[in-house]
């Protein structure tokens, strides 16, 4: 299977600065694949050589960002369409919708979004707008979207009933450190239930110990060692793409989150092709 990388450094409407961080991925993914391309002795990079390529979506223009959405999804329909790997490096996490809106768009009830993200974006206070933003995208979806499960938030605030109108499954990072493997278990099932699966991460559902690039600090998050476990039972089921936003490099610290997505870029990669 090829992989194909869009880079979708959209960050307007919340969270300015992880555009930025969105083509600094794609800058690292390049690097990664210009680097193994030079070695000549078999490597484990030779299982995805040749396979990986990857594409920016330019915001340069009024009319580009007038179009973001339609941008969005014409270049996620191009991944689906040609049954490739999609690996979606978003900026604010508002760029992931259209992401949302292609998979509901085709066999919504038998996709299932995997969402590692601190925050339930279904919020309608006072303070949020009524319009589209990086915190209330999934009130905004045009059409059908697939079922969610959020995998981390620490939200305090939204009632239950509230939630299930948006989510169909919620783990709590306090669920996830009270029953780990209880949680895991539940991911195997339901992952395993779905013809066809995508992994949505948004950076801050990790502790901002490992994480720090995140605009919306929380504390009590996930840990590597607590996400990989999670991150495998999804892959158990047919994952078809992952995405990764909400990542703005002006908030590092000594490249620690950096290190963490390149990291797992790499690991991204060999999952698919080995």
């Amino acid at each position: 299977m090829r992989t194909t990388a869009v880079v979708f450094p959209f960050d307007l409407f919340g969270n300015a600065g992880t555009g930025a961080g969105a083509q600094l991925l794609g800058d690292a993914l390049r690097e990664i694949l210009a680097d193994n391309a030079l070695e000549t002795r078999p490597t484990r990079c030779d299982a995805y050589r040749d396979l990986v390529t990857v594409n920016e979506v330019s915001f340069e223009t009024p009319k580009a960002i007038a179009d973001w959405r339609k941008l969005g999804r014409q270049a996620i329909k191009t991944i689906l369409k040609a049954n490739e790997f999609g690996l979606w490096f978003a900026g604010n996490h508002l760029g992931v919708l259209p992401v949302y809106e292609e998979l509901g768009s085709t066999a919504a009830d038998s996709t299932l979004v995997i969402q590692f993200d601190a925050h339930l974006d279904v919020y309608q206070l006072h303070d949020v707008s009524e319009h589209p933003a990086n915190g209330n995208f999934l009130l905004h979806a045009k059409g059908p979207i697939p079922m969610v499960v959020n995998i981390g938030h620490r939200d305090l605030f939204l009632p239950k009933t509230e939630i299930r109108e948006t989510f169909g499954v919620v783990f709590d990072s306090e669920e996830v450190m009270r029953s780990l493997s209880g949680v895991i278990s539940n991911v195997r099932k339901l992952t395993h239930s779905a013809k066809r699966v995508w992994i949505d991460i948004d950076v801050d559902v990790f502790d901002p110990a490992f994480a720090p690039a995140v605009h919306q600090q929380l504390p009590f998050g996930l840990t590597p060692t607590q996400f990989m476990p999670l991150l495998n039972a999804a892959w158990e089921g047919n994952v078809i793409g992952l995405s990764i936003s909400e990542y703005d490099p002006g908030r590092d610290v000594r490249d620690t989150t950096l290190n963490l997505l390149g990291w797992l870029t790499e690991w991204i990669l060999l999952k698919c092709q080995e």
